[in-house]
């Protein structure tokens, strides 16, 4: 066989095995591989967590009545007002002084030992609670900003997708594991 011949033949196969690779890389790669990401924005919520705050406070009681009528105001106020009443006039003016000082001195006790069981008072110390919130923001999403072939769009991630967003033959773009997204 003559040598040109045989070089000229491996170069033709040479040539068309490399012409058909071309040309079906050209048809499998019709578009572009990937959408550039022209902004990112994170999409937040905000979380409530609530949780309980105590403190102590001081907390002033009344003391408890022993002598709920003031009994023994009204009998040591009345013996003391009849003692002086008694000092006062002769005769049945006396008699008069001496059941008047009871009455009054009687009335005067109940009402001092009422002012006493009044003032009589404690004080304790009490733990109140509450429930207070703390807030917090947490990221849901990414709204994401894009160009693909001279055109803009817009799609929520769940992730930050970096500079660029994967394209699929189709021209849809790749948001996660086999979901193109919709234009």
């Amino acid at each position: 066989m003559n040598k040109s011949l045989l070089v000229g033949a491996v170069l033709g196969a040479v040539g068309v095995t490399a012409g058909g690779a071309v040309a079906t890389y050209n048809l499998v790669k019709s578009g572009p591989e990937y959408a550039q990401v022209l902004a990112v924005e994170p999409v937040k919520t905000q979380i409530k967590t609530p949780r309980e705050v105590c403190k102590d406070v001081a907390v002033t009681r009344q003391a408890p009545v022993k002598d709920q009528h003031q009994i023994a105001g009204t009998v040591v106020g009345a013996l003391a007002g009849g003692l002086l009443g008694n000092q006062i006039g002769g005769g049945t003016g006396k008699k008069i002084a001496t059941v008047a000082g009871a009455v009054g001195g009687g009335y005067a006790g109940n009402k001092v030992q009422e002012g006493m069981q009044e003032r009589d008072t404690y004080t304790t110390t009490q733990t109140r609670c509450n429930t207070v919130n703390d807030i917090s923001d947490k990221v849901v999403g990414y709204d994401v900003r894009y160009s693909l072939e001279g055109k803009e769009g817009k799609v929520r991630m769940d992730r930050d997708p970096g500079n660029q967003i994967p394209v699929d033959k189709e021209g849809k773009l790749i948001l996660g594991q086999n979901e193109p997204a919709q234009q």
